[in-house]
């Protein structure tokens, strides 16, 4: 068994946020410099040979992915020892893809979780090493939810970086039954009131803070954050009486 240490650090180049549009550094960056470590900052890494062949330099067991952004060429993948990882918020082989957290709270699960894997040349299908599990709060938001999966997926990337520094790391193939979950789009947000309650209660949570879900009422657009569901003959009365496709308002009022 070696002893662990960090070599280096990748993230995105710097971009331009806020009114000002400064260019600004990732909170990644900010940890690489306050600890000394080298930082490498690639627009592209693909058929990029200046910075393949500085990871090289590097020479590392493992190369730890996560929310990168990139698609790591083989070139890439086939450098550390011991393989690239990568930290994953879903309990694979569910929900592969751009958003595993919003379309898990989006279909109203109650259990998610995140997984570490080696990583190959395909979209999320490598080996599983660890799996953590964690249940969805009925009122817990995608932001919420992504908060604690930070931290649970950070101990358990740091537990698959010891269990294969050991040596004892499992290795657990994909089944062949999968689901994805594809990059959000704004015609989404769009609240149909024809849907369960249920339904639009897990659009709002699940698109909050993302891009927020919406309904039109007096031509303009109002974005909902958060919602409660109202189990009763009134609420039901309300909703027959006051919502459609499109809020409608009667005597200048409108039920939540």
């Amino acid at each position: 068994m070696q002893s662990l240490r960090l070599y280096g650090v990748v993230t995105n180049p710097d971009r331009q946020k806020g009114r000002g549009m400064k260019f600004a550094e990732s909170d990644v960056k900010k940890f690489a410099l306050e600890k000394n470590l080298k930082i490498f900052q690639p627009e592209k890494v693909k058929e990029n040979v200046e910075f393949i062949n500085q990871i090289k330099e590097l020479s590392p067991d493992i190369i730890c992915v996560v929310a990168y952004g990139k698609i790591l060429p083989k070139e890439i993948l086939d450098i550390p020892s011991e393989g690239c990882i990568n930290l994953h918020a879903s309990l694979l082989p569910k929900y592969r893809g751009a958003a595993p957290i919003q379309w898990a709270v989006l279909n109203g699960d109650k259990v998610t979780g995140v997984s570490t894997m080696y990583m190959n040349e395909k979209m999320d299908e490598g080996d599983i090493i660890l799996q953590k599990e964690t249940e969805i709060g009925e009122y817990e938001t995608t932001g919420e939810l992504w908060d604690r999966l930070q931290i649970i997926g950070a101990d358990l990337l740091v537990e698959t970086v010891k269990q294969i520094n050991k040596g004892i790391a499992p290795r657990i193939k994909q089944g062949k039954d999968f689901s994805l979950a594809p990059m959000l789009n704004k015609q989404m947000a769009k609240i149909d009131f024809t849907k369960s309650m249920e339904e639009i209660k897990n659009k709002i949570y699940g698109l909050n803070p993302i891009m927020g879900a919406y309904v039109i009422y007096n031509s303009k657009k109002i974005k909902l954050w958060k919602v409660e569901m109202l189990q009763n003959d009134y609420a039901s009365n309300v909703i027959e009486k006051n919502i459609s496709e499109e809020i409608e308002p009667r005597n200048n009022t409108f039920s939540k």
